[in-house]
């Protein structure tokens, strides 16, 4: 096999850590940076010891200038992504890690939405993925509130509602639809649920899946406690069906996800307040690509995909319209 020749930031030495993780003698064998991440940089190497074993790793790592106090987050990753795993999510295994990196088994399968929704490959795994969603996200539920790290000094837990309608205020752009669906939801707000771990990006697009279904849970780094049914929402807001009807993910329907969710020990589902949490899903959708957007044009980092993101709030006005219009619940 050839070996790659790029390595990870000139500032961390990943042979070093190599050789602290699987003794002196270990080499990295290939390394390559994965695509995404602008604060992050994403690396595959495999380590090679003496024997002859080959260890498949991912190594995640701040990027090159980022500020060091922004190393807790990644630490905090760590301690979360054990404590999943402690709790039954299917979760890579941090095989090391301290403030700049981690370093995690790397799992094999498909990450790209498109490809698990439609290759041949998935086929069998599509009906079953919606299922494995509930069953991951109960097990996410439950793991203990420590696990997070702890707020920054003196701040107070923020209402979601209240935080997305200042960053849209902060935009200075008139969203009239955005400021409909913040009126309706404040409106129409479902009692307060349970407080639990949440994953905060769970959805099509961070996991792993393969012929046999979800593999890992990804992405973990928006992780905070709130009300559990903001991660089964977030899994049922449009965009992340990727022009696929069902409306989980794209490949299951609210019956497979909710059941599988309550049978695996998620508490009972109020129908009505899942639909809340899918439309504040779509609306916190929405003003996230405003705000892509005027990275983009106001010049804080000039790029196609921002301009591209921003394209497509009017698809988030559009489906907010629909689900405020509508009387039909999940």
């Amino acid at each position: 096999m050839t070996t790659a020749r790029a390595h990870p930031s000139d500032t961390f030495d990943a042979e070093a850590l190599v050789r602290e993780v699987f003794g002196t003698e270990a080499t990295v064998a290939f390394s390559a940076r994965l695509p995404g991440g602008a604060s992050r940089e994403t690396w595959a190497l495999d380590a090679v010891t003496p024997d002859g074993e080959r260890h498949e790793l991912i190594l995640r790592l701040d990027s090159p200038g980022t500020p060091l106090d922004a190393g807790a987050p990644l630490a905090a990753e760590a301690t979360l992504m054990r404590a999943a795993l402690d709790a039954g999510v299917p979760v890579p295994r941090i095989v090391a890690a301290a403030g700049p990196y981690i370093l995690m088994t790397r799992v094999a399968g498909e990450t790209i939405p498109r490809r698990i929704l439609r290759d041949e490959a998935y086929a069998g795994a599509r009906p079953r993925l919606a299922a494995q969603c509930g069953q991951a996200l109960a097990a996410i539920h439950r793991m203990p509130l420590s696990a997070l790290p702890p707020p920054p000094s003196g701040t107070l837990e923020e209402d979601p509602l209240r935080q997305w309608r200042d960053l849209l205020d902060l935009t200075g752009e008139p969203h009239p639809v955005f400021e409909l669906a913040l009126r309706r939801l404040a409106a129409n707000r479902p009692p307060g649920g349970r407080r639990t771990v949440v994953h905060g990006d769970f959805r099509n697009g961070n996991l792993i899946v393969g012929p046999d279904g979800v593999r890992a849970v990804l992405d973990w780094e928006l992780a905070h406690a709130g009300d559990p049914l903001e991660d089964l929402g977030w899994l049922c807001v449009k965009a992340w069906r990727f022009g696929s009807p069902l409306p989980v993910g794209g490949f299951g329907g609210y019956d497979d996800l909710v059941t599988a969710y309550e049978k695996a020990g998620g508490q009972p589902v109020d129908r009505e307040a899942l639909r809340w949490w899918e439309t504040f899903g779509v609306l916190k959708w929405g003003i996230i690509c405003v705000m892509q957007t005027m990275r983009h044009l106001r010049g804080g980092a000039g790029s196609v995909e921002l301009a591209a993101i921003g394209r497509r709030v009017c698809e988030n006005e559009w489906d907010l319209l629909e689900l405020l219009g509508s009387a039909s619940q999940p």
